[in-house]
């Protein structure tokens, strides 16, 4: 090995000829050496000169501290400094590396050419990358679309473009999304010139929303809507799809001017509907999955790209589902009957209460008419109560039918809910479900022989319960009452029947008029003095072969007959 220090020699022109080989030393500068030898501490490299350079040797190892060089080989190094306090060359293999990872950067930047890092690290505003010297990836540039997790993307070695440079201040910019968009315009140009209707083709999932997913077919976006994604229901796409799914679709329409691209994929599955009125005839039992529930009904699975309707008025015979809910949830399996398949329609109509006979089938055997019936008051409207007598089977009573007597303007007045009450069974209407109850037919009607009660001509008291426009009511008995019109209650016009009689008042009247189908008795109080009405109403009460005769008439004969005499 030469000697490093010039002194050792006395000979000038030995230590002329070592100035002159250091002048072609230039700090900074690249060269190339010879390794000589290779220790645990150094890297002994000739440059050529007459010094050699010693090399600390883990600049020599890759990150797995395997070293990477052995005597002979040639090595590209960075002399640092033409001599150190020992008298040798200063040389840094790290530093010759860094500086020729530059010049490739530069390199590969003028010739707009891609360079290959690995991403090492989230930094504000985007990721740290590492080309051989650290350089900068914006977030706005990674992909071509926004991602939202960059840290997933630590560790991948990618390809990126230089879009910006700047060695004296160690500024690199890098961008992948430009390399994206390059690649994604010539597949695009690629894929326009092939693409035709009915084309099966092959795709990537890119985008997912409530209405379908995008599908990258190589350079443009087909949409694949949810309504053609699968013959069955699909509530939204990400059940069955994930961003980044591969799959085959098939191009249903294609419009070059505008580039938009409709796709399916259920197309590629033979119609389910085809035939299903083969596979389901009516009268079917069939058992499903509830899938979905509407206001009017639930849908039921039969098979994917199957469903039927089970419409509420169809769950029961004798409950009043007001919501399929109360009888199903989604996920529960149900039996039921096919009632109707409408191919051209894609419906199918189920039923549920079909399972079971309708009890409203052999009602009148378990209440004939005339029956007493119990049962507790389940609802009440302003023309009567129902009265539940099973589950399901209701009785109504109207208003009408409550009482022989008494005037109800409102059920409310007799009943509430929860109340017992007992009935008689009046009709029963199978085909339209309903039954219909009489509470005032448990007691005879008092009206049968109100007649022989109160005949024609007899004179009677009561109290007057109320004064009309048109007369007075009299109470008879408990529930009768009659009504005195206001021409009979006095022998002279009355014109306001107020003044002469007021409620409370106890008044005497004869009866002239007994309507037992109407429930009407009519009194006279003008009668009870005038004798002569008191006659024709005694030969009134005798005769037995006009029961439609009025007291008016029988005077109006009277006086007919005297006008003759």
């Amino acid at each position: 090995m030469t000697e490093n220090n010039p002194n050792a020699s006395g000979s000038p022109r030995f230590a002329e000829l070592f100035e002159q080989s250091l002048k072609q030393v230039k700090e900074g500068e690249l060269v190339r050496g010879t390794v000589l030898s290779v220790d645990a501490d150094n890297v002994q490299v000739d440059i050529g000169f007459k010094s050699e350079g010693l090399i600390p040797t883990w600049e020599f190892m890759d990150e797995d501290g395997t070293l990477l060089v052995k005597a002979g080989d040639i090595v590209d190094v960075l002399v640092e400094d033409a001599e150190d306090e020992e008298g040798r060359i200063v040389l840094s293999k790290e530093k010759a590396d860094r500086l020729k990872v530059w010049d490739d950067i530069s390199k590969a930047f003028e010739a707009d050419e891609a360079v290959e890092g690995v991403i090492v690290s989230r930094v504000k505003g985007g990721l740290a990358v590492d080309i051989g010297v650290k350089a900068f990836l914006p977030g706005s540039q990674v992909d071509l679309r926004p991602v939202r997790n960059l840290e997933t993307l630590v560790g991948q070695k990618l390809q990126f473009k230089i879009i910006k440079f700047n060695k004296r201040r160690g500024n690199i910019v890098l961008s992948r999304r430009a390399l994206l968009e390059k690649e994604r315009k010539r597949m695009r140009e690629t894929t326009l010139q092939t693409l035709q209707v009915g084309q099966i083709i092959d795709g990537v999932i890119k985008n997912i929303t409530d209405y379908g997913a995008f599908i990258d077919l190589g350079g443009i976006d087909g949409l694949l809507h949810v309504t053609d994604m699968s013959w069955g229901r699909v509530n939204h796409p990400s059940e069955i799809f994930q961003v980044g799914d591969e799959l085959k679709v098939k191009v249903l329409k294609f419009d070059p001017e505008t580039e938009r691209v409709s796709l399916g994929l259920k197309q590629l599955q033979p119609d389910p509907w085809m035939d299903a009125g083969m596979r389901y005839p009516m009268g079917k039992r069939i058992q499903g999955k509830v899938v979905s529930l509407t206001d009017y009904g639930a849908f039921v699975e039969l098979e994917p790209g199957i469903e039927g309707l089970i419409h509420v008025s169809e769950m029961s015979w004798t409950k009043r589902v007001k919501h399929p809910s109360k009888m199903v949830s989604i996920g529960d399996l149900a039996e039921a009957i096919v009632l109707d398949v409408d191919e051209g329609n894609r419906k199918i109509s189920l039923g549920m209460k079909q399972i079971e006979p309708n009890p409203w089938s052999v009602i009148e055997d378990r209440y004939p008419v005339g029956t007493r019936v119990k049962g507790m008051v389940r609802n009440i409207t302003n023309f009567g109560v129902f009265i539940g007598l099973e589950e399901g089977i209701d009785g109504l009573v109207h208003v009408s039918d409550v009482s022989w007597t008494e005037q109800i303007k409102h059920p409310s007045e007799k009943f509430k809910k929860g109340d017992e009450v007992e009935a008689v069974v009046l009709k029963i209407d199978k085909e339209n479900e309903k039954f219909s109850l009489g509470i005032k037919q448990l007691e005879a009607n008092p009206w049968d022989d109100i007649s022989r009660r109160y005949p024609i001509g007899t004179e009677i008291s009561g109290e007057i319960t109320s004064v009309t426009d048109f007369g007075a009511f009299v109470k008879l008995e408990e529930g009768i009452e009659g009504l005195v019109y206001s021409s009979e209650l006095a022998a002279e016009r009355v014109d306001k029947p107020s003044d002469v009689v007021q409620e409370g008042q106890v008044v005497t009247a004869l009866v002239v008029k007994v309507d037992a189908v109407e429930g009407k008795i009519s009194l006279s109080m003008r009668a009870v003095n005038d004798r002569q009405e008191r006659e024709a109403l005694k030969e009134l009460a005798q005769q037995t072969k006009s029961q439609t005769a009025t007291l008016g008439d029988l005077l109006r004969e009277k006086l007919e007959r005297k006008n003759q005499e």
